[in-house]
């Protein structure tokens, strides 16, 4: 906004669902694959009774506990490489990444498993890249327009409308993915409870050219099953 910059990159999964004001998403280029990646072991099934697991996010903490409630899940944080080395040095017995950052780093070699995103949901945007201009800004938006992958916008579309309309924030365990198959959108998401006790998930089939419709149905679909009481609870849990 002060002018300092023309364009700034971002992984999309951590731009805010609200926009501040004057500021616009002027490209998303192709998506990367959302899915999380597994290091340690053949599974998740696979993993010992009581096995470590570390994860710094809520969203992965919160899937890996529904589906295995025995998991000791702890904070880790760092950079990749400083995740890997912690990991290597034993102080987890497993830890859970995001792919697309494995494989930018060429890194990938290191996933034991991809968790599959129908039911290890990833987070909005996962996979996905966020072009930032001030809203506008007509010389910025024609620079970085070649780079727009339409079928990657109306994803990131659809997944930031879902979490929008959700009122989420990050402190609460969301998951919302998608992918277009022949024409189709097909959308997924997840909210649950920090410690796994609890959880709503939800997938609809929709029209590819209509992401945000899709996300609001999608959305409006999971409050109407309880969503944002969940979603309430686990703001405080």
């Amino acid at each position: 906004m002060a002018g300092e910059i023309d364009v700034a990159v971002h992984s999309a999964k951590d731009v805010p669902g609200a926009l501040p004001e004057g500021l616009a998403i002027g490209a998303v280029p192709e998506a990367e694959d959302p899915r999380d990646a597994l290091i340690g072991g053949a599974s998740l099934a696979a993993l010992p009774e009581g096995a470590s697991v570390g994860t710094s996010s809520l969203r992965r903490r919160s899937l890996l506990l529904a589906a295995r409630p025995d998991l000791d899940v702890r904070p880790l944080r760092g950079n990749v490489d400083t995740r890997l080395a912690k990991l290597a040095s034993g102080e987890h017995d497993a830890i859970v990444l995001a792919l697309a950052g494995l494989r930018r780093l060429e890194r990938e070699q290191e996933a034991t498993a991809l968790l599959d995103p129908r039911s290890f949901v990833p987070a909005p945007g996962q996979g996905l890249l966020a072009i930032e201009v001030r809203a506008g800004d007509e010389r910025a938006a024609a620079a970085v327009l070649p780079v727009d992958h339409a079928p990657s916008r109306r994803r990131l579309e659809c997944e930031r409308a879902v979490v929008k309309k959700l009122d989420t924030s990050c402190h609460t365990p969301v998951g919302a993915s998608s992918e277009i198959v022949d024409g189709r959108l097909h959308v997924f998401a997840y909210v649950g409870m920090p410690d796994g006790t609890e959880w709503i998930t939800d997938a609809i089939e929709f029209d590819a050219a209509e992401p945000l419709a899709a996300g609001i149905l999608l959305a409006k679909r999971m409050l109407a099953a309880g969503a944002g009481d969940l979603l309430r609870r686990a703001e405080t849990a």
